[in-house]
């Protein structure tokens, strides 16, 4: 099957997309262990024997995709989903993907470089994590290459907390904050502020969680410049979020704060369902609804 190579300056983009998608799938490694890492120290601190749990496996399992195959749009592709259920990450889902083909004609049109020719190619990390403990946030952080008739990159990472705390917060933010400027200090405020936009649900007039960065159709003209700076924000999140993980797993919570968890989480099904353009996309171009919806927490309540 066909795989699109050549935009629109007449450039091969075979080299960058093989390294883009190798990124993906290391930074997964490196982030899947240093989670592992998380339930060993946590299990050490509380005297409970690791991985004694069939039920709680304490480590990432993963599973390979196909993409279904549709000759008209010379679709391929596939992935690789890795979940952990633990005593720290009550679910965590860290996905690599890659695919190729067509888009289809209701939906080419909303890609940049795709409405005249629909070709594409797309590789990413997406990982959402939902914690056991009220008092430790929930995070989401994806990046992603694409290539149609041009080629751009996005993604972001973003904390969702139950109970905010300044201090988390601070952290988060300045770990990026320091990420960005090292590249250029406009885009902080610029990514910050995108992020502010994207992450909130009109229908409740309330963001999801206290932000991060958020970027799409990134580029700048200079593609080892701006490899380097999506594999800077995935080196900063692989750094900052077990710090904040740390400073709260073992603390202890009531039912009524689980409760409380259970109730906020349903904001985060709602963003994914109803404004989510990842959902959509893969929804769109044929990925596997299991990986797709592996955003979503194990366990919600509306009251």
């Amino acid at each position: 099957m066909a795989q699109p190579h050549i935009s629109e300056d007449g450039f091969d983009r075979s080299i960058q997309k093989a390294k883009a998608q190798a990124w993906f799938e290391d930074l997964r490694d490196k982030i899947c262990e240093s989670y592992e890492t998380l339930e060993k120290e946590y299990c050490q601190a509380q005297n409970i024997p690791y991985q004694s749990d069939e039920e709680k496996p304490q480590s990432f399992i993963r599973k390979s995709w196909k993409r279904p195959v549709d000759s008209d749009l010379e679709d391929g592709g596939g992935g690789t989903m890795s979940i952990m259920h633990g005593r720290v990450f009550e679910k965590v889902g860290v996905n690599v993907s890659t695919v190729y083909g067509r888009f289809s004609d209701d939906f080419k049109g909303q890609i940049p470089g795709a409405a005249e020719d629909p070709t594409f190619w797309a590789s990413g990390i997406s990982l959402v994590a939902h914690m056991c403990s009220p008092h430790v946030p929930a995070v989401h952080f994806n990046t992603r290459y694409i290539v149609t008739t041009c080629d751009w990159f996005g993604g972001g990472a973003d904390l969702t907390p139950i109970y905010p705390q300044d201090d988390d917060t601070h952290t988060f933010h300045e770990a990026y904050r320091q990420c960005c400027d090292a590249y250029d200090t406009s885009y902080y405020p610029k990514f910050k502020a995108e992020c502010d936009r994207y992450f909130y649900l009109p229908h409740r007039q309330e963001p999801r969680g206290v932000g991060g960065i958020f970027f799409d159709n990134f580029q700048t003209g200079n593609w080892a410049q701006d490899f380097s700076f999506v594999q800077d924000v995935g080196k900063t999140f692989l750094e900052v979020y077990p710090k904040i993980v740390r400073r709260h797993m073992n603390k202890e919570w009531t039912e009524d704060e689980r409760a409380y968890q259970l109730t906020k989480r349903g904001r985060y099904v709602e963003f994914n369902l109803l404004y989510d353009r990842g959902t959509a996309f893969g929804l769109k171009t044929g990925g596997n609804p299991e990986a797709i919806l592996m955003s979503l927490p194990p366990v919600v309540k509306w009251p």
